[in-house]
């Protein structure tokens, strides 16, 4: 074969249509690269990318001479929907670039989340793979997708070989960012795969679907055990789905790349009935309020407390302050709690610098309608600052370069609070640890994510250690709180009345 041309372009977010639109701020100030940069930030040692394509390349670059033709890779932290204005300003970036890629490469690696919206595209992701189509016609095309994607028929019909994250906290990514390049060298060399595409009427609530232990992992990992027997499958890949995308096509998905079409079908079958045995378990099980305050303030042993409804990595403004009142209030001691996005805060605390006793005011600005973020006041000391510009130590931002902004951590009663100018998920120790926050120490570690904390404070605190607490806001696990407008219905587990096949 000779040096293959690849093209390298991606469209990583994911969307909640009841957050605020998000657009270029969210893109350019977390990961927009254009030409060139796109392979030059994923050779760097910290990436402003996620994994996928830093592992895509990097073992492209192992498997011999290969030319790159990056067009644009642009990712945001999870938000609401994208603004069809700039969505449209990067379609047209994307079409310039294959349009002069057109007759000169021979494949193209797409690196996607699957849950992504616009003010005005229910599948932005599968717009995407169609214009990929539309330019380059019948070209070995290879997508990877987090396992959060909410999967559409484009999705799977306009790429050859499917392959989603298998690990969640995300932990693959850069391992599946290598598997596309494997399976894309296949398609190169002439192999040809099929796809089977199966979705249930189960839209899991997020706090059911870690990989570690529970139905979704269970099926993850028959997926695999079967996928290892047969040569024929290329890739299995389970697609637990985002509820918050309020999507036609939600639902749990299971996709299976191989070559051989009745081997594809059947383990498409095998893994969707799995999935379906197992449905009554993809509830929600969270701890009320006043009981976290009372197992903040009694455990013998260090809990760390998610804040599930406010997590930054489903779309939520991470400024809640339900559980940081409530701690305060019944005196919990030794607590640290982190981040909540504050940014005119973190900026006044900034400003006043480290020493400074004043009056800590949160959510100043917040939309008269915000249901969510309520005002809360407290006496303050401003114990450590920073510019906010980190390399993630663990979990899902390990090596990625981060900039937070300005942050601070305010000392209020017996509650070291980080507070942040930038939006992300507390998901890594070093969000605490580079404002001189000793989690070891601590008695009680909130944080506003989901699950990908898990990821990073392993280290801290085993599954039995943690503390997933009922709170209001954007991202609750409790789906019946929710107004929906194009979910399918009936689904699981919002109605009882869901039947499959």
């Amino acid at each position: 074969m000779t040096t293959p041309r690849i093209a390298l372009l991606g469209f990583s977010i994911e969307c909640n249509r009841f957050a605020p639109p998000a657009g270029r701020a969210e893109f350019t100030g977390r990961c927009y690269l254009l030409g060139d940069e796109v392979v030059t930030d994923a050779r760097s040692p910290a990436p402003r990318a996620l994994a996928e394509m830093p592992g895509f390349v990097a073992d492209m670059d192992a498997a011999g001479p290969w030319h790159p033709v990056p067009i644009l890779l642009a990712m945001a932290e999870p938000n609401g929907p994208v603004e069809a204005p700039f969505f449209a300003e990067m379609m047209a970036v994307w079409r310039r670039g294959l349009e002069a890629a057109k007759g000169k490469v021979d494949g193209v690696y797409c690196v996607l989340h699957g849950a992504g919206l616009t003010t005005d595209d229910l599948d932005p992701e599968g717009t995407l793979q169609a214009l990929i189509r539309e330019i380059l016609g019948d070209i070995p095309l290879v997508c990877s997708y987090d396992l959060h994607a909410n999967v559409s028929d484009r999705m799977v019909a306009s790429t050859d070989a499917f392959v989603g994250y298998r690990t969640n906290p995300h932990m693959d990514m850069r391992e599946c960012g290598a598997e596309s390049a494997q399976l894309l060298r296949r398609l190169l060399a002439g192999e040809h795969f099929v796809r089977a595409f199966r979705r249930l009427p189960i839209v899991a609530p997020t706090v059911s679907m870690l990989t570690a232990q529970g139905p979704y992992a269970e099926v993850i990992n028959l997926g695999q055990e079967l996928a290892a027997k047969d040569p024929r499958i290329a890739n299995v890949s389970v697609m637990g789905g985002f509820a918050y995308g309020d999507t036609p096509f939600n639902g749990m998905a299971v996709i299976v790349t191989a070559t051989d079409a009745a081997a594809a079908e059947a383990l498409a079958d095998t893994l969707a009935h799995a999935a379906w045995d197992r449905r009554a378990r993809f509830v929600a099980h969270l701890t009320p309020l006043d009981e976290a305050v009372r197992r903040a303030k009694e455990s013998p042993i260090p809990l760390a407390f998610a804040d599930v409804a406010d997590n930054p990595g489903g779309g939520g403004r991470g400024n809640t302050t339900w559980i940081l009142e409530a701690f305060h209030k019944a005196d919990v001691q030794g607590a640290l709690i982190g981040m909540l996005l504050d940014a005119p805060l973190a900026v006044e605390a900034h400003g006043l610098g480290v020493g400074a006793r004043f009056t800590a005011r949160f959510n100043t600005d917040m939309a008269p309608d915000d249901p969510f973020s309520k005002r809360f006041e407290a006496e303050a000391v401003v114990r450590a600052v920073s510019d906010g510009k980190v390399t993630g130590r663990r979990g899902i931002y390990a090596g990625t370069a981060m900039t937070l902004g300005r942050m601070a951590c305010l000392q209020i009663g017996g509650l070291s609070v980080v507070v942040a100018e930038g939006r992300a998920q507390c998901a890594d120790p070093v969000f605490f640890e580079h404002l001189g926050l000793d989690i070891g120490a601590a008695r009680a570690v909130v944080v506003k994510s989901r699950g990908h904390f898990r990821g990073g404070f392993d280290e801290f605190f085993g599954h039995d250690q943690i503390v997933e607490v009922d709170c209001p806001g954007l991202t609750s696990p409790i789906l019946s709180r929710f107004d929906w407008k194009h979910l399918p219905r009936p689904v699981l587990p919002i109605d009882a009345e869901a039947r499959w096949p």
